[in-house]
């Protein structure tokens, strides 16, 4: 799973390797002539008022639920799903269930491929130099999406900058610097009030991107990027 990639990939990077992370897929076998995937079963112990939830977020990945039973205050969920469903519904759920859910899931059978599985909702916020970000430009895009970076770090053109609040990617201007004038008011420069960055794991990281996006992994740090880094090769990939 997630965990054991995670597991290789940061003892790999602290004995100094630098390597480029996909999307995980899963491995699909043709059986009698059909295209099939791997099943799981899932199972899910969560508080009754956000059982819910967690059954809406595992239909929607095409899980089918086959026992529901009541132990105290806890909902007690087992599911059958496809692996690929299992892909970055983790923190999907903890962050539907304020952290309160419990799930296990073990690999059951390979079934026939039960077609697409949505992914992430929004699109990104990409950067479209290399150079240093600013505090005044992160402070002007703040209303457009959450953010993966601080100030003063350097970024380079097709890198994953934050998560937009729309469906959809967005090629912004990070470094633009705020523009000096003979007329200054006191105080104008302390007003930047920056939220702090979303700090995501390996495993997060992992669990987020989508397919055309990877996870650059050195000794020093861990960012994503589209797998493109020109927006005209982007383009001209979407339209074939």
């Amino acid at each position: 799973g997630i965990l054991h990639l995670g597991v290789l990939v940061e003892t790999m990077r602290r004995e100094g390797y630098e390597l480029t992370v996909g999307n995980p897929q899963v491995l699909v076998k043709t059986i009698d002539g059909k295209k099939h995937e791997p099943y799981e079963n899932l199972v899910v112990d969560v508080p009754t008022e956000y059982s819910g939830k967690v059954i809406d977020l595992v239909t929607q990945r095409k899980g089918e639920m086959h026992v529901m039973e009541t132990k105290g205050e806890m909902q007690h969920l087992e599911f059958e799903i496809p692996s690929r469903g299992l892909i970055g519904l983790r923190s999907n759920m903890l962050t539907n269930t304020a952290g309160e859910a419990v799930m296990a899931h073990t690999f059951n059978e390979y079934k026939p491929w039960k077609g697409n599985i949505p992914g992430r909702n929004n699109g990104v916020l990409l950067s479209k130099n290399q150079a240093t970000t600013t505090a005044y430009s992160i402070d002007k895009l703040q209303d457009r999406g959450s953010f993966f970076i601080d100030p003063n770090e350097d970024v380079y053109a097709g890198q994953i900058i934050a998560e937009h609040i729309k469906p959809g990617d967005l090629v912004v201007n990070i470094i633009e610097g705020k523009k000096l004038t003979n007329m200054r008011a006191s105080g104008t420069d302390d007003s930047v009030r920056i939220a702090p960055k979303i700090q995501m794991t390996l495993e997060e990281c992992m669990e987020y991107i989508q397919q055309d996006e990877c996870i650059e992994v050195t000794p020093n740090h861990i960012r994503m990027r589209k797998v493109l880094l020109n927006e005209e090769d982007r383009k001209k990939q979407k339209k074939q």
